[in-house]
């Protein structure tokens, strides 16, 4: 009896023994999964950490404190400034039928201590010429434009005269109002700054609401002259695009760029979706995009695509910073794109392509390679492996600066062209009405259409608001 009782006692001790391991093992198990899912975790905040402009998409300007310092060119060991023997540049002078005025002097008295008459006033050799340049005492031409009534005999009623076409109805003129929108829009002076700069530089009493009113009516003035841009946008045949982001009453927004090498056309939309690509650039576009690998550009063919290397070497960067075969994949991309560049820099200088397609005709092979590599690797390496799929799946969009004329292989040309639409949205804070966004469309359009022209803002935008006082047609951007 008690030899079964011992019996009963530890079947239920080793009952309850292996149901406590039971538990313990699944609350193991349990914690291991979470220990996994927070190391993936700390692995990617360190990762977000570690990113700069050198590995990433981040301008210089939010670089964190501890980002590496960028590269520099090595030093040549000589000094700072002109070298020995170096032939200066100086201001070259203007011709003399460009002169306002010419004043001349002569000397009072050698140093002999003789003094010179008027009659000796016989030039030896050509004299020596300096020439200054000078603004003049600039105030605004105030004009008074009076309408006379008169009665007619006939009827006895009054009748006024009508401002003649060329006489603004407003109390500016063209060329003012010309200079008011391109402080604002290009040279990025707040409103307020301006009724300082117009009343000290030219004497005129201007208020912020004027000012504000002057731009807004000159975006209305280049609607057509945008539509126009939009056209020719759409049926060139290569294009650059980029977008960013932008700010409706503190709300997100996106700002498109589309760019090619004579015209810049930008649109505001609701985010950065594949439809507003489609919007801005056509259903019907059948050109070449130049772009990142931004997924909403997906919808063009790889055959029209040109995938930016730049932003393919900030990739590759960010992956030989990791660790094991991560690293050895970042770090072979990096030294192909690197071959690239040297190969495109010979290209710009002779302009012998069929020597590019020779020298880029290795690096292919070389990067299908390691792309085809990396894409095998199992799931441990899931991040590069990720990017060497996205690549092989886009491989011809990565060459195609090989082949088409006018395409290059980043897209640098779109992020340079943005660059003054985000300093102005960092200043202004965006918009703060759909009027206000189509307005800056145009007006940012305008500045950097007329930039990449050699083209002065100004005088187009002087033309411009003449032909719409005098009723005549508005000069187009392109």
């Amino acid at each position: 009896m008690e030899r079964a009782e011992a019996e009963a006692i530890y079947e239920q001790g080793r009952e309850a023994v292996v149901a406590v391991l039971l538990a313990l093992s699944a609350q193991i198990a349990a914690q291991e999964v979470q220990i996994a899912k927070l190391a993936a975790r700390v692995a990617e905040l360190e990762r977000r950490l570690a990113r700069n402009s050198r590995n990433s998409s981040m301008p210089p300007s939010q670089d964190p404190p501890s980002a590496p310092e960028r590269r520099r060119a090595p030093s040549s060991k000589r000094s700072q400034g002109a070298q020995p023997g170096h032939r200066g540049h100086g201001r070259r002078l203007a011709p003399v039928e460009a002169l306002d005025e010419i004043v001349d002097y002569w000397p009072e008295r050698c140093a002999c201590g003789h003094r010179f008459s008027a009659a000796e006033r016989y030039p030896v050799g050509k004299s020596a010429r300096h020439q200054v340049a000078e603004l003049p005492s600039i105030t605004v031409m105030l004009s008074e434009h009076r309408l006379h009534r008169l009665r007619c005999p006939d009827c006895g009623a009054e009748t006024r005269a009508e401002l003649p076409p060329g006489v603004p109805v407003g109390a500016f003129g063209p060329r003012l109002q010309a200079a008011v929108v391109t402080l604002a829009v290009r040279n990025r002076i707040s409103r307020r700054d301006t009724t300082e700069l117009f009343r000290e530089l030219f004497g005129a009493r201007i208020s912020a609401g004027s000012i504000d009113a002057i731009v807004q009516r000159t975006a209305t003035v280049l609607k057509e002259p945008y539509e126009e841009l939009l056209c020719q946008i759409r049926a060139a045949p290569v294009v650059n695009v980029d977008e960013t982001g932008w700010r409706l009453r503190g709300g997100k927004r996106t700002l498109w760029g589309a760019l090619t090498v004579r015209a810049a056309l930008f649109r505001i939309a609701a985010d950065r979706h594949e439809r507003e690509a489609k919007a801005l650039l056509g259903e019907q576009f059948a050109g070449i995009a130049c772009s990142d690998r931004w997924w909403a550009y997906n919808y063009l063919g790889p055959e029209r695509r040109q995938l930016c290397w730049a932003h393919l070497m900030r990739d590759f960067t960010a992956h030989s910073e990791g660790l094991g075969a991560q690293k050895e994949f970042g770090l072979a991309g990096l030294e192909i794109a690197k071959r690239l560049f040297v190969a495109w820099d010979r290209y710009r200088q002779d302009d012998d392509r069929a020597r590019l397609n020779e020298q880029i005709a290795p690096l292919k092979c070389e990067l299908r390679a390691l792309l085809e590599q990396a894409a095998r690797k199992s799931a441990r390496n899931c991040r590069h492996r990720t990017l060497a799929k996205n690549l092989l799946k886009r491989w011809p969009a990565l060459w195609t600066f090989a082949s088409e004329p006018g395409v290059e292989p980043t897209n640098n040309h779109a992020e340079r062209g943005l660059r003054g639409a985000v300093i102005y949205r960092k200043l202004s804070l965006g918009s703060q009405s759909d009027q206000g966004e189509r307005s800056i469309e145009r007006l940012l359009s305008a500045s950097v259409t007329c930039r990449l022209q050699r083209r002065s803002l100004f005088a187009y935008l002087s033309d411009a608001l003449t032909a719409k006082a005098c009723g005549g047609p508005i000069p187009l951007l392109v």
